[in-house]
């Protein structure tokens, strides 16, 4: 029989552990590879871990001044106490792994290379427009409203829509909580960023990262920012994730049962520039797979974002146009993940300056 090769499988699962070197569609140039030796350990300080419990009692002034600081400074922070079981956390990492290793028919049900598409199993980031392949296999979900997506959504394992669904509902109300506090931190209306969004959005996505032969050579994902609103990751206990901080890329190390909150590029929008959306990425090893699990929260696809009028002064004049959430989502689809941040094309300088 033949060796499955990268012509004949459409998902990198189903022959990344029968090939001994990085097929070349997935080596990136020189000058864009992860430099592993270069990237920075994580201590306890380096990324803020902040305790949510007591948020709507008597630690709440503090929480949110700890906030604050992690949104202008960090752009990432993880909490802790949360209101997420560890049960359902383990539950959800289990169905993500037991998915993956169903047989390569019963994903396939789900294929798709169009991004149009609200549930699809696909590979890389966008096989349409890049040209070098990322070590990455993702089943991609919208999960709100959620009965518009869950019959949609694969049957397989059997408890998969339950289980989900479930999770999907904790993880709104978790995103709730901490849209509120965000408003509060930026000295606004603390319902503001919910009304901001319209009638909101949240996908997720279930993400594969198969061992590799030649990590160095590859990316899971390349460095980018988010397009969304804010991002709750959850991941297994294999390190992935790094942050940019200062110039460097810093790995984080996983905490069990504790989640990463990053700044999407929409709120660094809302925030006038004061909470930053920063460039992330992940990369893979030869020995483990790894499973993350990122929820984005995103303003509705008519939803008009601009900065917060209470955020603009003479001092702080507005950084951005006002757009749609489709309009930005269609231009960050179609670049694809690059280095340049897409909210350079919405920035009222650059606007300006091209008329």
């Amino acid at each position: 029989m033949a060796t499955p090769t990268t012509s004949t499988k459409l998902l990198l699962s189903d022959f990344a552990s029968t090939v001994q070197n990085v097929p070349s569609n997935y080596i990136r140039p020189f000058n864009d590879r992860p430099n592993l030796t270069q990237v920075q350990v994580s201590d306890a300080s380096s990324i803020p871990l902040i305790d949510l419990d007591g948020l709507h009692g008597p630690r709440h002034s503090e929480i949110i001044q700890q906030i604050a600081l992690a949104c202008q400074n960090d752009g990432f922070f993880q909490v802790k106490n949360h209101g997420i079981t560890e049960e359902m956390i383990n539950n959800m990492l289990n169905i993500a792994r037991k998915f993956f290793k169903l047989p390569e028919s019963e994903r396939l049900k789900s294929y798709s290379d169009d991004p149009s598409k609200t549930t699809r199993l696909s590979t890389s980031f966008n096989v349409k427009t890049e040209k070098v392949a990322n070590w990455r296999d993702f089943l991609r979900l919208h999960c709100y409203p959620l009965q518009d997506y869950v019959h949609e959504w694969p049957t397989n394992p059997p408890s998969f829509r339950e289980d989900v669904a479930e999770y999907c509902i904790s993880i709104r109300g978790l995103v709730l909580r901490l849209l509120e506090a965000m408003s509060e931190s930026l000295g606004l209306q603390r319902d503001y960023i919910d009304k901001a969004l319209s009638k909101h959005g949240q996908h997720m996505a279930l993400n594969y990262y198969p061992p590799c032969p030649q990590p160095e050579l590859t990316y899971g994902l390349p460095g980018h920012t988010d397009p969304n609103l804010i991002t709750i990751l959850l991941h297994d206990d294999v390190p992935g994730l790094q942050v940019l901080r200062n110039g460097k890329w810093v790995a984080v190390n996983p905490i069990p049962n504790t989640f990463i909150i990053n700044i999407g590029d929409q709120m660094q929008v809302l925030s006038n520039d004061r909470y930053k959306s920063v460039l992330h990425r992940a990369v893979v090893n030869c020995d483990k797979e790894r499973i993350s699990i990122p929820t984005f929260y995103c303003p509705s696809p008519d939803a008009l974002i601009g900065p917060a009028k209470d955020l603009i002064d003479h001092d702080h004049p507005a950084v951005y146009r006002d757009f749609t959430y489709a309009e930005y989502y269609d231009k960050f689809w179609k670049r694809g993940l690059e280095t340049e941040c897409c909210l350079d094309m919405f920035k009222i300088s650059t606007t300006a300056s091209s008329l």
